[in-house]
């Protein structure tokens, strides 16, 4: 960069700017072929850094002409004891000079100028700031990467790991029965899928069946009473079957029965094509009449009868069902033990189990993030789960499965400083700060400090 000066100009031609230890070595070669000395005259030139209010003039170099160089010699000044450089120019030549000095470093050097004064009146370089010409920047200050703080949240440990497994079972039975015939049109597939559960448990080595329940449920169709002795008798019979095909020890059988299904014929009503289906709906959301057998006979009358016998087809027989949950428990496991459990058999983990074995692998490690990817799938609805995958998401910046995960995360502090994160990283940090601010106080507080600095820092960078 040429001065201001239209004459006299002196260019750089290279530069190198660098740290080493606690000095800062500046290096260039000085182009002074556009400079013109006269013979009895000398050119000072003092080379600075300033940032702001700070300033370091670097050494003074004299450019002297030919007089004025043998009277410099004469004078017997050393150079490089007096800390200047000193040389003579020879007008009308290509004449370059390589300059080096080394000065302490100061942390504000990172990011400032370098500029050049040059002193032709003999006042010194002080009072001709005003008219410094500069030369090159110096930036050597790393970029700031923002990498905020997040909190991960320690799930609950379970004393003792309960599990349900649960399912439904459509039997069929002749007519006002209720005795169950194993082989009787659709039941061998029926029974079929309870004994395939409570197996599932029984074989697994690691569970114990606690509790084995059945509620049985009958659709609205017949009178009320009858209705309630066929839910209820039809359910003791499917849990005497259970009960009678295995050698249970300290399990529990329980029996439970709903007369008439109207829940689930308000969900399949609503589902369906049906011309009268609000007229319906409004019927089975009534207060009245209380007689749920009257009830019954108003819908046979909507749409004249035909929206009741698609009803009486398509509805009902789904409303007589048998629901089953075997409840079981799962012991508890070693930290080394679930290690090797979390790529064998995951199911067998509660969440905090899952957690140990992420504290054993280095934060942010693939294998870390890995353990939460396995925990939010086994447990997709939990809220924990899910804010600690999304943690590990905004870590590898996958933005868009971190904003899924939050989405089923619980309203917490935790969950606000990894929407912050979020937009922090997206470079919207105006609105992250407004967040960062509020959770003062709170037990992310240490966290949204930090990240408050880091925006300041980049806004400043």
């Amino acid at each position: 960069m040429a001065q201001k000066n239209e004459e006299n100009q002196i260019h750089v031609r290279q530069q190198l700017v660098e740290r080493v230890d606690s000095s800062l070595v500046i290096s260039m070669v000085l182009d002074l072929s556009g400079v013109e000395i006269a013979s009895g005259n000398s050119m000072v030139c003092t080379p600075i850094i300033e940032r702001e209010d700070s300033v370091v003039a670097l050494p003074q170099l004299f450019i002297n002409g030919r007089s004025r160089h043998i009277l410099y010699e004469r004078t017997g000044r050393n150079p490089q004891e007096d800390g200047e450089f000193e040389l003579r120019r020879r007008n009308g030549t290509e004449q370059t000079f390589d300059y080096h000095a080394r000065i302490p470093f100061r942390k504000w050097m990172e990011k400032s100028e370098v500029s050049l004064v040059t002193d032709v009146c003999g006042c010194g370089w002080e009072a001709l700031q005003n008219e410094k010409s500069p030369l090159f920047p110096i930036n050597m200050a790393q970029p700031i990467v923002l990498k905020p703080l997040l909190a991960y949240v320690v799930p609950q440990a379970e004393d003792v790991k309960k599990r349900s497994i649960e399912g439904s079972a459509f039997l069929d039975f002749p007519v006002n029965k209720i005795t169950i015939y194993p082989e009787y049109r659709k039941n061998p597939s029926e029974l079929q899928k309870i004994r395939e559960t409570i197996d599932v448990v029984r074989n697994d080595k690691y569970a114990t069946i606690t509790e084995v329940s059945i509620k049985g449920y009958a659709s609205p169709e017949g009178s009320y009473s009858n209705n309630t002795y066929l839910a209820e008798n039809r359910a003791k019979a499917l849990l005497n079957y259970v009960r009678n095909l295995y050698d249970f020890k300290d399990t529990r059988f329980t029996v439970d029965f709903e007369p008439e299904d109207w829940a689930g014929l308000e969900r399949m009503v609503k589902e369906s094509n049906l011309e009268g289906k609000e007229e319906i709906l409004a019927i089975i959301h009534a207060d009245t009449p209380k007689d749920w057998d009257q009830r019954e006979w108003k819908l046979k009358d909507v749409n004249g009868g035909a929206d009741y016998r698609i009803i009486l087809r398509d509805i009902y027989p789904a409303l007589r069902h048998s629901d089953y949950a075997v409840k079981y428990t799962i012991r508890n496991f070693t930290v080394q033990e679930a290690k090797e459990l979390i790529y064998t058999d995951p199911k067998q983990l509660s969440l905090n189990e899952m957690f140990q074995v992420a504290q054993t692998y280095e934060p942010g490690s693939e294998k870390y993030n890995e353990v939460f990817e396995i925990a939010v799938r086994m447990y997709p609805n939990d809220p924990v789960s899910n804010l600690n995958a999304a943690i590990t998401a905004i870590d590898s910046r996958r933005f868009d499965a971190a904003r899924r995960y939050l989405a089923k995360a619980a309203e917490q502090p935790e969950k606000e400083l990894a929407e912050a994160a979020l937009l922090m990283l997206e470079g919207k940090l105006d609105e992250a700060e407004a967040i960062l601010t509020q959770l003062k106080g709170t037990s992310v507080a240490a966290q949204a400090e930090e990240n408050l600095k880091l925006i300041a820092a980049k806004r400043n960078e």
